[in-house]
């Protein structure tokens, strides 16, 4: 099949760019926005069945003035001293004041010197609400700029300060830091890609392909996402457009180099421009297309999973990687065949086969000692590993972040003054089962229950309730809200408390940013205990496919999650061990899946392809071992060292959940490239011999496939090969 696709391409070089070209102009020109289907709507991030949710949807109902958010002005002394009844008088006409001002998307600026001023008297609490359709909203990041100069000239000359914090401060305190780091890793993308490639080509146009391709198809592949959403009446979240932008670069790299590498071994084997790359498409054709649908499948998974943005995430990424696909074996080898050897222009090299290379010398030791080699490989991956026992999920945003910022500082007031939980309070929902109003004596005596709710350090009256059947008790809890503590506590005590101390013909709920989180954490451990297995499952299919065996991909997907488990537990021996830090981001580890199981499974799929190559050819298993990292050792390195360089810039970004990013898809991209491909996968192939191919005996050796004939095509000469 592949071969004839190679023959097509190379004999309908331009008709295939042609198509290419239309197909593309019409895609892009034809279909919506992305803009168009992006929601930050975070209503469907977890499924009704969660009790935060049924809390959100009740507070919708009974409360429906709510804000959406709130923003937190923190006003004390400048002199540090504690507030005079004169000052509190101050900050109740200071609300005021602010309130005239109308400034868009706030309203009910709200303080009561009962309940405002924290026990100590260092700090009075003005809570501004917030109106708009996620935190994000610029028109929402405005509001806040424009209250902060409020702030400024109201107080100015007294001897009040004032700052503010909460969520969507903080976003605006470190919106630079983000955009700033993800500017940088796009740059170093690219200058990765061209930098390495030019170093191993020695080619600015084999530098340059990639850059080029990838563009063309991050449009196609938008237009298309576009499409299919309007069509289909799913929205996409606002971090699709980040993450399809690395997972393009990072396949596409990838089976690029696999087509250029194949390609210019050919060459230097002595075929023609166009023979080389019939060939090349024959017999990497497979191994892209196994590659790509084992990463469709892992995208696809995610339809599993309970957490709503997950939903599209996959089916969008997928699209990405199936347009990737197709490029990678039409477009791209269709402009290949046409520049000929003029793809590694000005460079030399691609005619003669180098010697004394490292990826050989690292072949002839693995093949030697195959034995040392995946024990070595495996025992590493192992002790890596192990730091999963100590891994803890951290849901505390607002601490990774720089700590001098304004909204950083207005937290750390707040913290010390009232009860750590007073910024975001617990939400205990109390309302009658049949729908009649609640009575006061009813809600005094759950509120009296409250007080002694564990965890608990004080307890607040909610806003008045539209419906009478529904009132609201605020919890403020003595741990952070997004802590390890606070989550645990009301994952596993408070919520059976609250639903205890419901009076008779009564029923009560937890809501709030903890309750989210507590069940945020519920969901995330049920996704990955179904989404890991179902894609090993999955992607072993894939491989006895490709492999004709049910031997090899065995080991092969325990290899994977293997090093899943090795990158997570490297990264928690660092940022939990080294740095000290409560925990690693609860994202990880679907991060991890997304970029270390998915895609490094190319390497994978690319090493036992050639190692069956090469046992086809009549190679011995340790001596197939050899050649097969000297051969595709190579590629390997080199799409795993683009992928991992691109992330580990993300480790000079100051805000820790960066960091944790970087580093951790940066040493899973090289322990799945280097230690898992490059020595433990033909090292253990190696050892296993020709069982690994077990029935399908697909490393029986078979006479070199015609394609590697002359392919009579076209006459033109080769215009590189006349200087």
């Amino acid at each position: 099949m592949f071969g004839w696709l190679g023959r097509f391409v190379v004999r309908r070089a331009w008709w295939v760019i042609a198509g290419w070209l239309v197909a593309s102009a019409a895609i892009i020109g034809l279909s919506p926005s992305l803009s168009d289907i992006t929601s930050a709507d975070q209503s469907d991030f977890l499924p009704d069945k969660y009790e935060s949710v049924q809390a959100i949807e009740l507070s919708l109902k009974a409360f429906p003035a709510q804000a959406t958010s709130s923003a937190l002005v923190v006003v004390k002394r400048s002199d540090g001293a504690p507030l005079t009844d004169e000052d509190t008088t101050e900050v109740v006409q200071l609300a005021k004041d602010l309130d005239a001002r109308d400034i868009p998307r706030t309203e009910n600026y709200v303080t009561d010197p009962q309940r405002s001023v924290a026990p100590d008297k260092s700090i009075m609490l003005i809570n501004v609400g917030l109106q708009a359709e996620s935190p994000d909203d610029p028109e929402l990041l405005d509001a806040i700029r424009e209250l902060r100069k409020a702030l400024g000239e109201e107080l100015q000359g007294s001897d009040l300060t004032a700052q503010v914090g909460g969520d969507v401060a903080t976003f605006v305190d470190n919106e630079d830091t983000f955009n700033s780091a993800f500017a940088i890793v796009g740059l170093a993308t690219v200058v990765l890609i061209i930098g390495l490639i030019l170093i191993i080509f020695r080619s600015p146009i084999a530098a340059l392909l990639p850059i080029v391709v990838v563009s063309v198809v991050l449009s196609v592949t938008t237009g298309l996402i576009g499409i299919v959403g309007k069509a289909l009446d799913w929205n996409v979240g606002q971090d699709l457009q980040t993450i399809l932008l690395i997972v393009l670069y990072g396949i596409g790299t990838d089976y690029i180099l696999f087509i250029l590498f194949r390609y210019r071994e050919r060459l230097r084997a002595g075929d023609d421009k166009k023979t080389a790359m019939v060939v090349s498409v024959e017999r990497v054709g497979e191994v892209i297309a196994s590659a790509a649908g084992a990463v469709v499948v892992a995208f696809l998974v995610l339809l599993l999973a309970s957490l709503g943005f997950f939903g599209s995430l996959g089916p969008a990424l997928a699209i990405g990687v199936g347009v990737m696909l197709v490029t990678s074996l039409t477009l791209v080898p269709a402009l290949v065949s046409l520049l000929g050897r003029f793809v590694f222009w000005p460079s030399k090299a691609w005619k003669k086969q180098p010697k004394a290379t490292i990826s050989r010398k690292l072949g002839v030791f693995v093949g030697r000692r195959p034995a040392l080699t995946a024990a070595a490989s495996g025992l590493l991956l192992v002790a890596l590993a192990a730091g999963t026992l100590m891994y803890k999920a951290n849901y505390d945003f607002s601490s990774g972040f720089p700590q001098d910022t304004e909204s950083a500082q207005a937290q750390a007031d707040l913290s010390k003054a009232f009860a750590a939980g007073a910024a975001q309070p617990t939400e205990a929902y109390l309302q009658t089962t049949d729908g009649s109003p609640l009575t006061p004596d009813k809600v005094q005596q759950f509120t009296e229950a409250m007080k002694s709710a564990p965890g608990v350090g004080q307890v607040q009256p909610g806003p008045q309730s539209t419906d009478p059947s529904v009132a609201r008790v605020d919890l403020l809890l003595n741990y952070n809200p997004s802590s390890n503590e606070a989550i645990e506590l009301v994952r596993d005590d408070l919520r059976d408390y609250v639903h205890d101390a419901a009076p008779d013909g009564t029923e009560a709920l937890v809501g709030g940013i903890t309750a989210v989180f507590a069940d945020i954490n519920s969901a995330n451990n049920r996704d990955l205990s179904v989404i890991l297995p179902v894609a090993a499952v999955l992607i072993a299919i894939i491989l006895a496919l490709l492999l004709r065996s049910l031997v090899a991909p065995i080991y092969l997907v325990v290899a994977v999650l293997l090093n899943f488990a090795a990158t997570l537990g490297a990264t928690v021996y660092v940022f939990q061990g080294i740095q000290g830090e409560p925990g690693v981001t609860f994202q990880l580890p679907i991060i991890l899946y997304l970029f270390v199981v998915a895609i490094g499974t190319d390497y994978n799929i690319l090493m036992i392809a050639r190692l069956r190559e090469e046992a086809r050819e009549g190679k011995e298993p340790r001596e197939a071992a050899a050649l097969g990292v000297e051969h595709g050792g190579p590629t390997v390195a080199a799409a795993g060292l683009i992928l991992a360089g691109t992330f580990a810039v993300l480790m000079l970004a100051p805000i820790s959940f960066l960091q944790q990013m970087g580093f951790a898809v940066a040493i899973g991209i090289v322990l799945s490239a280097f230690v898992m491909s490059y020595f433990f996968v033909p090292a253990f192939t190696a050892l296993v011999g020709h069982a690994a191919w077990w029935p399908g005996h697909g490393d029986r050796a078979r006479e070199v496939p015609p394609a590697t004939e002359p392919v009579e095509l076209n006459k033109e000469p080769d215009p590189a090969a006349h200087p």
